[in-house]
């Protein structure tokens, strides 16, 4: 898979290293809480909700760890975000998946 991007920074994952993501944020399951999108860090696996989410447990994961970078566990969603150097990666389809051309 490539990426697509202006600039990559040193903390980009071309290879996923951890296991497959959760389907819940870990922190609002044991709070009560609720979640809009998943977010998994590419440096431990754990999975956290977006910003749009009430808790944001994605973002106070790398405040606390300082792991930079994560992906999207949406279905459908192919990209990553760099934390540290405010980044977005978005894989570029493969050529198999871009459909005929023409």
């Amino acid at each position: 898979m490539s990426w697509h991007v202006t600039a990559y920074c040193e903390h980009i994952e071309p290879e996923i290293r951890v296991a497959s993501p959760l389907r819940v944020c870990e922190d609002c399951v044991e709070i009560g809480g609720s979640w809009v999108h998943l977010r998994q860090c590419l440096i431990c696996g754990r999975t956290g909700c977006c910003d749009q989410s009430p808790n944001r447990h994605a973002t106070a994961h790398f405040h606390a760890t300082g792991h930079p970078m994560v992906r999207s566990v949406e279905p459908g969603e192919h990209w990553q975000w760099c934390y540290a150097d405010d980044r977005f990666y978005e894989a570029e389809p493969a050529a198999s998946d871009a459909g005929p051309a023409g």
